[in-house]
Formats: structure tokens, sequence, C-alpha cells
């Protein structure tokens, strides 16, 4: 109870600061209404990630307060077949939109997450909120060590959306985050490490004289010394790519779209031969963030390091399901993607949509035989009639391997689940699905009999260690608004 009331004192104060500063704004959903706005992007959307930080931390401290949040839960005793189960990262901190990063030589796994309410360690003042925060295992996953700042970052005033890969010929990791100011934008950040994440390079800006980038995604040569970074840009969501051929040492950015579409970037590969393929989407959006026509599901391709590019439509599908939880905006389950390679010119695609306007999504993937240049008809992966989103793909050893979240339940069903499904011949056909968010109710506030209540973060990971065992990644919470934490599992 001590260290419980200690929190709530630390969070409430960093939420009275952060709430003055922002006193000239109004709250989001399931608070009060914010006005509309013709345009995305820059310092309209640095507001609103600042306002939604006073909201979590609103939302940390009131949860606190109810013992609903940061209280042992039960452990996982009956995990999924072939699986450890379930656990958490962090019990008592709120935590956003993981990702994670394997070591196919060697056993490091690398976790990162967005965390909210708490400031970095070792930092007292001019300090990010929320910060990335890192943590380590030397052992595949099983264990992980003490959790630290991505980067201090003195003098920057928010942290999201982190990106992470290891460089597979020496084990060196990369990493991209978005360092924000809350009235300028956010600008997207290299830093690396070459002694497995104990010390990080100063980072260095990948976008050139772009004024605000959003939403990045990072892929890396085998070498390393080839390095891509895809990214949305300020002219209505443009799609953008930085690239380094020296190491993450020096940049260039060229931009790839100039239409009203709205790029967002998922996934990432360099391929053996040096084809880079990006995994995005693009919506057109009404406001700021109704969605409408269709969403369109993209490969984007360069053949030539990085020289010229080819956007390749891989679907388009209808808008899907509304989000309808507490801070949450239409967009949210929608236009999200994945990529993998598990063999030479052979790629498996994944991505989400309904049949109908605004019906609930499936997860559906297509594949190509030829580096993505045409692509099969979608296989659909999830059950018909729940809503799915956030199709997760990595390939090693010749397998393909897949999560994804669904609902239990049917039309806006307040439960989630992580379900994971394999592929051995090239995604033509999978094995049954897993649930792997195997916690038992009660776990956590928010985790119930049927599954847990919101997905927390746009993003959740998988990977695959070097004993050749999954690793996956995901974000549970009560609501958009939170508090929630990041979740992981690994099969045995």
């Amino acid at each position: 109870m001590r260290n419980r009331g200690a929190a709530i004192g630390i969070i409430a104060l960093a939420l009275a600061a952060a709430v003055g500063t922002l006193a000239h704004s109004s709250a989001r959903s399931g608070r009060a209404a914010v006005p509309a706005s013709p345009a995305r992007g820059g310092s309209l959307e640095a507001q609103d990630e600042g306002l939604l930080t006073a909201q979590r931390m609103e939302a940390l401290v009131e949860a606190l307060s109810r013992g609903t949040f940061g209280a042992p839960g039960q452990q996982t005793t009956q995990p999924a077949t072939g699986w450890v189960g379930s656990r958490l990262l962090s019990l008592n901190t709120d935590d956003w939109e993981p990702a994670v990063a394997t070591d196919p030589k060697a056993p490091w796994v690398y976790l990162v997450t967005t965390r909210y309410g708490v400031l970095p360690p070792g930092c007292t003042s001019h300090c990010p909120s929320p910060f990335i925060a890192l943590a380590i295992s030397s052992d595949g996953g099983s264990r992980f060590g003490s959790q630290v700042p991505l980067c201090l970052c003195h003098g920057v005033k928010a942290q999201y959306d982190p990106v992470i890969e290891v460089v597979p010929d020496t084990g060196d990791v990369y990493a991209a985050l978005l360092n924000g100011d809350r009235h300028n934008g956010f600008s997207t950040s290299f830093t690396k490490s070459i002694d497995h994440g104990r010390t990080w390079s100063a980072p260095v800006h990948v976008y050139g004289n772009v004024s605000w980038t959003d939403k990045p995604e990072i892929a890396t040569s085998a070498s390393g010394k080839d390095v891509y970074v895809s990214w949305n840009g300020p002219e209505g969501g443009d799609l953008y790519v930085g690239q380094s051929h020296d190491y993450g040492e020096t940049w260039t950015q060229q931009k790839l779209s100039d239409s009203k579409r709205y790029y967002y970037a998922y996934d990432g590969r360099v391929l053996a031969d040096g084809t880079v393929v990006f995994s995005e989407s693009s919506l057109q959006y009404s406001g700021v963030k109704n969605v409408q026509g269709e969403v369109w599901h993209h490969a984007v391709i360069s053949r030539d390091g990085g020289a010229t590019w080819e956007d390749r439509v891989v679907a388009k599908v209808p808008v899907g399901e509304n989000c309808v939880a507490d801070g949450c905006k239409p967009d949210f389950y929608i236009g999200q993607t994945s990529v993998a390679s598990d063999a030479p010119g052979h790629l498996v695609f994944g991505y989400e949509g309904p049949t109908t306007d605004v019906g609930p999504q499936r997860v559906y993937v297509t594949t190509s035989l030829d580096a993505g240049r045409t692509w099969s008809r979608g296989t659909p992966l999830s059950v018909a009639g729940e809503d799915a989103t956030g199709p997760r793909l990595v390939a090693q050893g010749g397998t393909v391997r897949l999560w994804f979240m669904q609902t239990a339940g049917g039309d806006n069903a307040n439960a989630w689940n992580v379900w994971y499904r394999s592929s051995s011949d090239g995604g033509r056909s999978w094995s049954a699905p897993v649930k792997i968010s195997d916690a038992p109710a009660g776990a956590a506030g928010y985790v119930g009999p049927s599954g847990f209540a919101e997905v927390y973060g746009d993003y959740g990971e998988i990977g695959v260690t070097s004993a050749g065992k999954t690793f996956a990644t995901w974000g549970e919470g009560f609501s958009y608004t939170g508090p929630g934490g990041t979740w992981f599992n690994v099969q045995r």
C-alpha cells in the first residue's frame, strides 16, 4: 500500500504539470469533446498526443486509487499448448505499444515499450513523458533485466512509436523512435547499440528538412550497412523513406507519395538480395479520424538499394468497425499490415478488412512468388463474425509465423484475445489457431474470463529466437485511454 500511495503521488504531480501545460486544450472522447479539425499532423497531432498523455495519467491515478491496477494477479497456470504462458513485463507501470527484436545467432531478446506516468530512471529534470523503456534478455526471453530508458534524451517532451531490430550478421541493435515536442510535433531519430543494449549512440535525425514525422518503421540489411526507415510526413500523411548506407551515420530522404491518402508503415524487411519491402496501409480521412472510401494495403518495394521505389497495392478493402472504447478514435483497429519472406523471392503479406463497410474485420494473408510484383488472393485466417486486427508476421527456418487479435463473442464485444498460427508451406496451409493470451481472469484488472478488455497500442510484434522459438508481444488495457500493460509469451 505504501508503494502504491507513493506512485499515486508521483503520478499526480506529473498529471498536474501536464494539465497545466495543456489547459488551453479540451479533453478527448469519454471526458470532453475536441473540436473537429480539417488537418492532421504537425502541432495539432502533438497537442492531441499531449492531451492523451494527461488523460492516461489521470486514468492511471484513478485505477491505482481503486486498486484495479498494479495489484498482483493470478499467474498463468494453464499455458497454451507448446507455450510458456503469457507474462506481464511490468506490474506497476502503464505500458503501451511494445516492440521486440530477437538475435538470430545468439539468445538476446530486446523488448521496448512506451511507458506513461513515471519519470525515466536516472532522470530528474527535462525528462520525456512518456518515455521508451527497454528490457533485455540474454536467455531467449525467459528472464529480463531491469527496464531502463532507451534514450534519456533530456529536453525532449515525449517519446512514442519505438521500433527495434537486430542486425543479423553482427548482433548490433538498431532502433528508431519519435522524439516529441507538444508544440512543434515529432521527429524520427535513429540510435544503435554495439554492446547488446548496454549503451546507445546519440540519436541521429533521419528526416532531413521534413518538418514533422510519424509512425516510423525500420528495416536493415544483414550487414547493418544499409538501413531504411519509412514514416508519414506533414503533407497529409505522405509516404517518406529515409535511408542510410553507412550504418546509420548519415541519412537521405525521399518522398514517395503526393495524394490525399494518409500512409501508415507497419513492417519492413530487407531480403537477402537487397530488395527492401515495407508493408503499409493508406486511408482517406474526413475530418481528423473518420475514414471514408476504401482502405488500401501496400507493398512499398525498392530493388536497387533505395534509388527507386514501387508502390504495389496488394489489396483494397472496405472500412472496418469503429473503435468505441473510452478515448478511442474510429480508425484505431483498421489498416494494419505485416510482411515476411520465407524463401528467395517469396513473400507473405498479412492484412485485415471487412466484407461490408464498417463491418467486422478478418485477418488475411496473401503471397507473392515474384518478390512482390503480383499477389495471390487473400486467405482468411481469423473467424468470420468476430472483429480481428493487428496481424504480425515473421519467417525463419522455412516456417511463417503469425499472431493477430480477435474479439470473443461477436461485434464490439468487450473481450479480445491473441491467436497464433504457423505455416510450413509458404502460407498455403496453416496450423490450427492457438490462444496465446492465456492469462487467467484476474491476472490484471482488465483481464476477464473471455479475454482482455481492449487492445492497448497501435503496434505489437513477433520474433524468433536463436533457438527457433516464437516470441510474441502485445498490449492489453482497460480501454484506449488505459491504463494497461505490455504482455509477452514464448514457445517452449
